[in-house]
C-alpha cells in the first residue's frame, strides 16, 4: 500500500505527463493533482483543463505566471549579463525554479505528500526540479516515473495509452515534430531528431520564433530601451511590464534573424548534449545591459561582476536557484545596479545586435578627460610615468637578477 494520498504533477498535458497522470493513479494509487504553469509557451496550455478532466483529475490548477517568470527570474539573472559556457543564456534552465515553488505552494495548499514531473533520468530538469522542492519543503517527496518506469519509447508511452484509455492524439495524419521542445517567454530549445548528429546543420523548418538573417529585412529597425536600476523599462518610450517587454523584444528580435544558436552543452549530469535555442529577446536585452553597464558602472565593479558571471551561470544551470549562494551573489550584483540607469539604442539587422548609442544621468563617462582634444588641464598625462614604473617594479628587479622567462 502506498503511503502517498495526494500528489501534485507538473504537467504540460502532452504524452508524457498523460501517461503520468493514469501511471500514478494506477501504481500509487493516490489522488493526483495537475498543475500547468503557463510561462509564455503558447497554444499547449489552453487544452491542459480539459485533459486533465478527462483524466478523472478534480484539482486542476492553470496558472499564468509570465509576470512572475520575468520580474522575478529573468530579470535578476540578466542583471549578472548570465551566459552558461560562453553563449546559452539559460531559457530552460531559469524557469525549473518558480516551477518547482509553485508545486510546493499548491502541495501545502491542497495537503498534498509528494510532487511528481516528467523530467528524464538523462536530463538536467529532473535536479532543477528537485533540488528546488528540497530546499522549499525539505520533507517532501518527490515520485520521478521515468526512474521507475519501463516504459522507455513513444511506442511503449502509446501503448499504454491505448491500454488504459487515456485521452491522447494519435493521429497519423497530423505531422509531429521531431525534435523534443521546450518554450518559455525567454526561449525555445529543440533537440532530438537530426540534431543528435553535431556534424548536421538544423533544418530551416525547424525554427519557430526567428526568421533566417539571410532572409531579414534589408534595412535595420532601431530600438531605444529604458533602463532602471539594471532592468528594462520601456521600450521606444512606451512603458511596459517585464513579461510585455521580453515578448516585445521577442517579437522584433526574431523579425531581424537574431538569437539562434546551435550548442553542444555540458550536461549537469555528465553526459553532452547539442541542442538549438532561439532567444531573440535575451539576446537583444543581454547586449544593451552591457552597454548601460559600461557606462555606469565602476571598473572594479564590473571587472569583479564578470568574474563572479560563470559561477552564478553554473548555479542556475545546475539547479541551486534557491542556495544561499545564489541568494548570496543576487544581492551582491543587485546592489550593483542602483546606478544602472538610462537609455541605449540599438540597430536591429540580418541577425545582429548593433550597438547606436547609450546615455545615463549616472554615467561616469568624462569627456574632459577622455578627450583627444585639450583637456584644459583636467588630466596629467606626467602621472603615468610613476604609476607604469611602480607597476614594473617587481619585473625589472627579476630580470636584473637573471630571473627571464625566456
Amino acid at each position: 500500500m502506498s503511503d502517498v494520498n495526494k500528489v501534485v504533477l507538473a504537467y504540460s498535458g502532452g504524452l508524457d505527463t498523460s501517461v503520468i497522470v493514469r501511471w500514478l493513479q494506477d501504481n500509487y494509487a493516490c489522488e493526483v493533482v495537475t498543475f500547468t504553469a503557463d510561462i509564455g509557451q503558447g497554444e499547449e496550455v489552453a487544452p491542459a483543463r480539459a485533459k486533465a478532466e478527462a483524466l478523472g483529475v478534480k484539482e486542476i490548477y492553470i496558472d499564468d505566471l509570465r509576470e512572475e517568470f520575468v520580474r522575478d527570474f529573468v530579470f535578476p539573472m540578466f542583471r549578472a549579463n548570465t551566459v552558461y559556457e560562453g553563449e546559452y543564456l539559460l531559457g530552460t534552465s531559469i524557469a525549473r525554479p518558480l516551477i518547482a515553488k509553485r508545486l510546493i505552494e499548491i502541495a501545502n495548499e491542497t495537503g498534498a505528500d509528494a510532487i511528481s514531473h516528467g523530467a528524464t533520468g538523462k536530463g538536467n530538469d529532473q535536479v532543477r526540479f528537485e533540488l528546488g522542492a528540497y530546499a522549499l519543503k525539505p520533507g517532501i517527496k518527490v515520485i520521478a516515473p521515468w526512474r521507475e518506469w519501463n516504459l522507455t519509447s513513444r511506442e511503449t508511452l502509446m501503448a499504454y495509452c491505448e491500454e488504459r484509455d487515456i485521452p491522447v492524439d494519435f493521429s497519423k495524419s497530423k505531422k509531429k515534430s521531431p525534435y523534443s521542445m521546450d518554450a518559455n517567454l525567454l526561449h525555445i530549445s529543440y533537440e532530438g531528431g537530426i540534431l543528435e548528429d553535431p556534424w548536421a546543420e538544423a533544418e530551416e523548418d525547424m525554427w519557430r520564433w526567428s526568421v533566417s538573417p539571410e532572409a531579414a529585412p534589408d534595412t535595420p529597425t532601431y530600438i531605444e530601451l529604458d533602463f532602471e536600476r539594471g532592468d528594462i523599462t520601456a521600450i521606444d518610450g512606451e512603458r511596459l511590464s517585464p513579461a510585455t517587454v521580453l515578448e516585445r523584444l521577442n517579437k522584433v528580435g526574431g523579425a531581424n534573424g537574431i538569437g539562434r544558436l546551435d550548442l553542444v552543452e555540458n550536461r549537469y549530469v555528465g553526459m553532452k548534449s547539442r541542442g538549438c535555442y532561439e532567444t531573440p529577446g535575451g539576446t537583444i536585452m543581454l547586449k544593451a545591459h552591457r552597454a548601460i553597464e559600461s557606462l555606469t558602472l565602476d571598473r572594479e565593479v564590473a571587472h569583479l561582476k564578470d568574474e563572479l558571471m560563470p559561477r552564478y551561470a553554473e548555479i542556475i544551470y545546475n539547479g541551486y536557484w534557491w542556495s544561499p549562494e545564489r541568494q548570496m551573489l543576487q544581492a551582491a550584483i543587485d546592489q550593483t545596479q542602483a546606478s544602472v540607469n538610462g537609455k541605449v539604442r540599438l540597430k536591429l539587422y540580418k541577425g545582429n545586435v548593433i550597438l547606436a548609442g547609450r546615455q545615463s544621468a549616472d554615467s561616469l563617462f568624462d569627456d574632459a578627460i577622455a578627450t583627444f582634444e585639450d583637456d584644459a588641464g583636467a588630466y596629467n598625462q606626467k602621472d603615468a610615468e610613476g604609476f607604469i614604473k611602480l607597476n614594473a617594479l617587481r619585473m625589472r628587479i627579476a630580470a636584473n637578477k637573471g630571473r627571464t622567462l625566456f
